[in-house]
């Protein structure tokens, strides 16, 4: 089977030649992917020069069509041989399929080729109040709540990790709505005896809770909102923002790395997101397709008994931490919630570390926190999008694969470098207040 591309603005033509049955189904499958993976959410399959259609090559097809419009994008049979015709005729897929006139997508070509280059994009870009270029990356920005602002409490002690020294009384049930993100350490079940041998990092945003159990299991587990229930997590310590139930963040950040860059660093994502916000101190949820994460994550729970320098002592730390010898999950979608700060980080100081090397306004260093959800790989609908909405669908419809706590691996030659994401979509707020909320030691 051969596949010529023909690409027009942003609609990509993919015309196919030989036989598409079981074994070149998985060919095209790959092409397909390709395209999505590489922005291309509008898709038309010249069919013309096909002599064979199977069920595997209708089931790709079917496939692509319904992922393509789950993110308001599209994928249609511009062209078709007459056996292909017939075939989908009989499946009863020629009038989902087969275009009868122009697409949307088609009608978006001609409007790109038609505007000079330096006009807006539409449709979706045209809402955008900024486009910035910066750290390798496109940034389109959006106003959501201009007013919005961040409350954020700090929960519990960090220091008692060392020496895993977390015991009942550090300990407390936290609920997270819809209008609240938080990360931490903490575990989903029926209070400290229950979650005791099972403490992990845990991410919590848009009502939804997953975290990486201790106990050997290492399979994440999650709990996602559903009427009047509400998620509550076991905390050994967390940093929790919200904001208002309306609309908690002030801004959306939608970016794309550019072609020569390939992906953008965390710590480059964090800067873009600060100046554009104009604060010194920042919540951030973001949804995006990564290029590859770097962090690590505990292998034992720290409210278990163990010996004086665990878990960050060698050898013992090898028993107590998982980190990523190279970028892992580098195929998925993921989640990623944390906070920010340039300078002076006030009351966050204890939760926060620097983030990397970044060139940032002023000289003043950046630090942060921040946990990643990973998810098998859906592409991220462009524009304007809802946070709840499509957190929810990550959970519903894409396998949770794993947490990480993110850091940055900077040492010489093997390090692993920073966390890495090709595009998406970063929901942001300036912190305008921070509260310590219990410190037992």
């Amino acid at each position: 089977m051969e596949i010529i591309k023909r690409k027009s603005g942003g609609l990509v033509e993919l015309e196919i030649k030989g036989r598409l049955d079981g074994y070149w189904a998985d060919h095209l499958a790959k092409a397909l992917d390709d395209e999505i993976r590489q922005g291309s959410h509008h898709l038309l399959i010249d069919l013309s020069q096909v002599a064979f259609l199977s069920s595997a090559g209708i089931g790709i097809l079917v496939k692509f069509y319904k992922q393509l419009k789950s993110i308001e994008g599209s994928l249609s049979v511009s062209r078709s041989s007459e056996q292909v015709k017939k075939i989908l005729e009989l499946s009863g897929l020629k009038e989902v399929l087969m275009t009868k006139a122009p697409p949307a997508a088609e009608r978006l070509s001609r409007e790109q080729s038609a505007q000079s280059p330096v006009a807006p994009k539409p449709p979706a870009a045209a809402k955008a109040i900024a486009q910035i270029e910066k750290a390798g990356a496109l940034f389109d920005v959006y106003r959501l709540a201009p007013e919005s602002r961040l409350r954020c409490r700090v929960m519990g002690n960090p220091a008692l990790l060392e020496g895993s020294r977390f015991r009942k009384e550090h300990c407390r049930t936290m609920e997270f709505p819809d209008s609240a993100f938080a990360i931490g350490l903490g575990a989903l079940g029926a209070g400290f005896d229950d979650c005791r041998g099972r403490f992990g990092e845990f991410i919590a945003a848009a009502g939804a809770v997953a975290y990486l159990p201790t106990d050997g299991t290492n399979i994440p587990d999650y709990l996602v909102a559903a009427g009047a229930f509400v998620p509550g997590v076991q905390i050994c310590y967390s940093v929790a923002c919200e904001g208002p139930k309306a609309q908690p963040f002030s801004g959306l950040v939608r970016f794309e790395a550019k072609k020569e860059a390939g992906s953008v660093a965390l710590a480059q994502l964090v800067e873009a997101c600060l100046d554009v916000a104009g604060t010194e101190r920042l919540g951030l949820v973001m949804i995006a397709e990564s290029a590859g994460l770097v962090g690590a994550a505990l292998r034992r729970s720290p409210a278990l008994d163990a010996s004086e320098g665990a878990p960050f002592r060698f050898p013992r730390i090898r028993d107590w931490l998982t980190f990523t010898a190279e970028r892992a999950y580098t195929r998925s979608v993921t989640l990623v919630a944390g906070v920010a700060a340039r300078g002076d980080a006030g009351a966050l100081t204890p939760m926060i570390r620097p983030l990397g090397p970044v060139a940032s306004n002023g000289g003043k260093p950046i630090a942060g926190h921040f946990h990643a959800a990973a998810f098998s790989y859906r592409p991220v609908q462009k524009g304007e999008i809802d946070l709840k909405t499509t957190a929810r669908s990550l959970f519903e419809n894409q396998a949770l694969e794993g947490i990480l706590h993110l850091l940055g691996d900077d040492r010489a030659i093997v390090g692993a470098g920073q966390s890495e994401f090709v595009r998406g979509a970063c929901w942001t707020g300036p912190i305008s207040e921070i509260v310590q909320e219990g410190n037992p030691g």
